[in-house]
């Protein structure tokens, strides 16, 4: 029990945005689900007598030469279809701003804070231990990101029903922790910039936001300005994942007069989908696949990147996340609101540790795809974030009875008026 009159943070917030997280994060399962599978279909090939026919496939060119497009399937995954990704990475930043816990300075703390720690301590151990095992340090930065969608996809395995504000806390984490990732990607793992095809990407970048700020938002018309906003930033030596975040922080987020939705909810509606049922899973199967037979594995294990990676992702986030937000409570003189303990808290920071589709893209842009050192990467990834879901999974399912109560508190609804008993009855009370 909080004491009476003292900050509090895990607090449940209000209904129309707690309604929002739990649809958005629906969507984001089912995605976690179908990158799971996408990632366990190319582990299978890649190490079946038919591992040949991977490499082939992924390594087989496909485009538009004159364009500087001539590109494999691989590279079409991570530089072409994971913008969509980051598209709906830098739509919902805005929204956090506007209208999530981003907007309040002070419930903002938590999660931010919580993220930087979660960001600084992977790569600080990853490089750490390159140092002692004279190992690479490219690849620092590899270890910092976190999978939404993976960590939600073993929450739906383990069946547990995260109560309203630890779900608010781990979208909120995860959308910091991605625009760090993409100021990472932007300032460290960028080539030489062209100024020219840079400059050229501002022209349909300004025209596809006059036309989202005057509300013209037709498909033929903004689908071709964000193409070769794509295209521009592809060929200017900036990452092209920087053109999806600059597109979707473009979008406007909050509702007209006479609007039920905003054209930043409408476009989220149709275009997760696509990112979630298709875009993200493809990049998965062409980023997951590590041979792991015929030789080799013991220099996989024994390679200080791989090595550096699983203590950055097992150890660095879980004590990163949990240590910062236990510091912020302690500095502010916060408490956890009622029914959560601090072992909830370290449920989620250990959940923060399964990197995948972030962490493989800095692992290919680090080292190359396909390179040795990138093999070891995936392997990394992969071991780190299968520990870290089984040490989320042990923590988080021993309180899933205490969940399950909160869960049924938060859901239920006696007046049949849509909206839970409970958000009423704070929102009368001037509590929320």
């Amino acid at each position: 029990m909080t004491l009476p009159g003292a900050p509090r943070i895990f607090t449940r917030g209000d209904w129309p945005e707690a309604k929002r997280v739990a649809s958005l994060l629906r969507h984001e399962t089912v995605g976690g689900a179908l990158l799971l599978l996408a990632a366990v279909a190319a582990l299978i090939w890649a190490n079946s007598p038919w591992r040949d026919g991977y490499g082939d496939l992924a390594d087989t060119k496909v485009g538009l030469p004159f364009l500087h497009l001539d590109m494999t399937f691989a590279h079409w995954a991570s530089d072409g279809l994971l913008v969509v990704f980051f598209f709906l990475a830098g739509l919902e930043l805005k929204h956090e701003f506007a209208h999530g816990e981003l907007r309040d300075p002070a419930k903002a703390a938590v999660p931010v804070v919580a993220a930087i720690c979660g960001v600084a301590l992977p790569a600080a151990l990853f490089a750490g231990y390159q140092l002692i095992g004279d190992g690479n340090l490219k690849g620092w930065a590899i270890p910092t990101a976190t999978d939404i969608a993976f960590a939600l996809a073993v929450l739906a395995v383990i069946g547990t029903h995260l109560p309203a504000a630890l779900r608010s806390f781990l979208l909120t984490l995860a959308v910091v922790d991605d625009l760090i990732a993409i100021t990472i990607i932007a300032l460290f793992y960028s080539s030489s910039i062209n100024v020219l095809w840079l400059g050229a990407a501002v022209i349909p970048l300004v025209l596809f936001g006059v036309l989202m700020r005057r509300g013209i938002n037709h498909w033929w018309l903004l689908v071709p300005l964000a193409f070769l906003a794509w295209l521009c930033v592809l060929n200017s030596g900036v990452h092209a994942t920087i053109a999806g975040v600059i597109l979707g922080m473009l979008v406007p987020v909050t509702a007209r007069v006479g609007e039920e939705e905003s054209i930043g909810d409408r476009v989220d509606h149709r275009v997760r989908p696509l990112s979630a049922g298709f875009c993200v899973p493809v990049f998965a199967f062409f980023s997951a696949g590590v041979t792991v037979v015929g030789g080799g594995f013991s220099d996989a294990v024994s390679d200080p990147v791989t090595i550096g990676i699983v203590l950055g992702l097992v150890l660095g986030k879980a004590v990163g996340v949990f240590g910062g937000t236990f510091l912020t409570a302690k500095f502010t003189r916060a408490q956890l609101d009622d029914d959560l303990e601090w072992a909830d808290v370290f449920g989620l920071s250990l959940l923060a540790g399964i990197g995948f589709t972030v962490s493989l893209l800095i692992g290919e842009l680090a080292f190359g795809s396909g390179s040795v050192t990138d093999e070891h990467v995936k392997l990394g990834v992969l071991t780190g974030s299968l520990l870290a879901a089984i040490l989320a999974a042990i923590v988080l399912r021993s309180r899933n009875a205490t969940y399950r109560r909160i869960h049924e508190f938060e859901s239920r609804d006696d007046d049949g008026d849509g909206v839970p008993d409970c958000y009423q009855v704070e929102e009368s009370a001037g509590t929320r």
